[in-house]
This record gives structure tokens, sequence and C-alpha cells, in this order.
């Protein structure tokens, strides 16, 4: 009888460690890749006098270093516009039908912060810095519905410019990533906010080469990220 109360006693306190053990790592897995699709609204800031919002489509593919610390790959298709071939005196008018491939390093404040024993802190954790470099293809039609490059003014004035090209441009981009959570505790469903601003080496991305200034492109920009491949574990809990 002694010698089963002492088994029984034995596997309990066995159980309850692997139970134990097993709890305390809730919250502290995740998966190492996701899957997003989302769209942005594109401004671009160049030669032309009247700036334009219009849409883009992207998809990414992230990889995880840890929760905090991603690296994303990602493909956008859509459009750039501005000016007014009648309204302005340049008579500047573009539509840019543009393809880009971007990659960038992106850092969370979860990172680098302590959020276990705030709130506030927590709900912070998820802000982001990311920067990297993007390679833009622009194509502009040749046609009075896509390009118009004579000043409305002085007929023998034209602005020179490239209205197919590819470029090289900076992304600096701010966010925030809401993380869902599954039963295991682990972030399975994301979705990322952000505002990015795009510096671009040359001067063609609204098919016009005119003043001292490169074309700059402004992207608000929501994306929608599923996590997929094998799960380890961080350092510290995730939610």
């Amino acid at each position: 009888m002694t010698k089963l109360l002492i088994k029984t006693t034995v596997f309990t306190l066995v159980l309850s460690a692997i139970t134990l053990v097993s709890k305390a790592q809730l919250g502290y897995d995740y998966a190492q890749y996701d899957i997003g699709f989302g769209g942005s609204l594109n401004q671009l800031y160049g030669d032309a006098e009247i700036v334009k919002t219009k849409p883009a489509a992207h998809v990414n593919f992230t990889y995880n270093q840890t929760p905090f610390v991603n690296y994303v790959v990602e493909i956008q298709a859509g459009t750039l516009e501005g000016g007014d071939a009648y309204k302005t005196l340049s008579g500047r008018f573009f539509k840019n039908n543009f393809t880009a491939l971007v990659f960038r390093g992106q850092l969370q404040a979860g990172e680098i912060i302590d959020y276990s024993q705030s709130g506030v802190m927590n709900v912070l954790k998820n802000f982001y810095v990311s920067t990297g470099l993007g390679y833009i293809l622009n194509d502009i039609k040749n046609d009075p519905q896509h390009y118009n490059n004579v000043s409305n003014t002085d007929p023998q004035f034209t602005t020179p410019g490239l209205i197919k090209s590819n470029e090289l441009y900076i992304p600096a981009r701010l966010g925030y990533e809401f993380k869902l959570f599954n039963q295991y505790g682990q972030p399975s469903f994301k979705v990322d906010l952000g505002a990015q601003y795009n510096m671009d080496f040359t001067d063609n991305m609204d098919g016009f080469t005119a003043g001292k200034s490169k074309d700059k492109m402004i992207q608000y920009s929501i994306t929608f990220k599923f996590a997929l491949g094998d799960v380890t574990s961080y350092r510290k809990q995730i939610n």
C-alpha cells in the first residue's frame, strides 16, 4: 500500500511538472513566416502641380527573426497620377501604371522595451520603424489619356523626362501591427497599418525631369498577414 502511494505521488508530481512547463510556454511561441495581402493609397510629389491620390495592391512575404524583428519582401502594382493637361500653366499630366519590388527590415518597439509590467508599454510594443530598398518599373503610355508635357501658355515649351524607366528608391516607414493570438498564445493573424515615404534616386516616377528635387512618393497602406511555417520560441512572453 505504501509503495502504491509513493508511486502515485511521484507520478502526480511528474505530471504536474510537465503541465507546468507546457503552460509556461504558452504565449512564447510564434511562426517564423507570414504571407500578407493588402492595398495602399499613393501620392506622388514630383514635377506636376496637382497631386492626386491613386490605389495600389501588394503581396508580401515576411521572415520573423523574432516577433518584433522582421524582414519583408513585397511586390506592388498600382497607379501614380498627377497634374492636369488643361488647368495648369505647365500642362504637365501623367498616369503611371507602376510595378515595384521592395525589401525592408523592420524593428518593433517590443524588441527593445519591457512591456511585461505595463499596459501602456504592451500597446506601444507593436509600433515599428522600417527601411530598406525599393525598385520601381515606371510605365507611362505616350498618349493624351496618360501623358502630356507641353505647356498651355507656350506650345514651344516642353518638359523633358522618361516615360518608361526603372529606378531605385529608399522606403522609410512608420507603422503599427495589431497581433491577434490563437488558443496557444501565438500571433496567428496580424493587421499592419503603415505610412511610407519613398525617396527616388532619380526623377522619373512622373515622367518629368524638372527642378532640383527628386520625386517623392507617399503611401498609406493596410496589410492582412497570416502566420505560416515552423513555430519557434521567443525569449519573453509575446502577448
